[in-house]
């Protein structure tokens, strides 16, 4: 098992991981016809940095410290993840709370505003931030996005301590 999780490999499967989630994301949509609100698609951002970071270890091969380097790069940028998927999941359980109405989409929101005034918008979230569309086993997107970016999260941790 460490021979798995010691190398490019363990980094290479973390990176197929996270933009598998991306194509999973993707395929939903167009399946069920589902469109994404800004935090979903704030969290398929932060999936595909977090692949992204998986790929640039995998590239890297790091040992040593820069293997927990490596890791709490990853480890971070899943926490962030987690944060943006712990808010959608408090403002779909509280939509009475959210604007009622959908608000703007995330494109318009990047092309009219100032960045840190779009980041604000993007976070306060919408009326389709509240909407539940689909579900698996009773779990929201969400819901399941906070399991993947925990699970992910301490995948990093434990490739980050993996002898090699």
């Amino acid at each position: 098992m460490n021979k798995l999780l010691s190398g490019r490999l363990g980094y290479g499967l973390g990176f197929l991981a996270a933009f598998g989630l991306v194509a999973l994301a993707l395929y939903l949509q167009v399946r069920d016809h589902l469109e994404p609100c800004p935090l979903c698609i704030s969290q398929r951002i932060a999936f595909m940095a977090l692949g992204t970071t998986f790929l640039i270890a995998a590239l890297h091969n790091p040992s040593g410290i820069w293997r927990k380097v490596h890791g709490a790069l990853q480890f971070a940028v899943a926490a962030v993840g987690a944060g943006i998927a712990l808010r959608h999941i408090w403002i779909q359980n509280h939509a009475d709370e959210v604007m009622a109405e959908c608000g703007a989409g995330f494109d318009y929101i990047f092309e009219r505003f100032p960045f840190k005034k779009a980041m604000e918008l993007v976070f306060k979230g919408t009326g389709e931030c509240s909407a539940i569309d689909w579900t698996l086993f009773g779990l929201t997107i969400p819901q399941l996005s906070l399991i993947a970016f925990s699970a992910l999260a301490v995948y990093a941790i434990i490739l980050a301590f993996v002898k090699k």
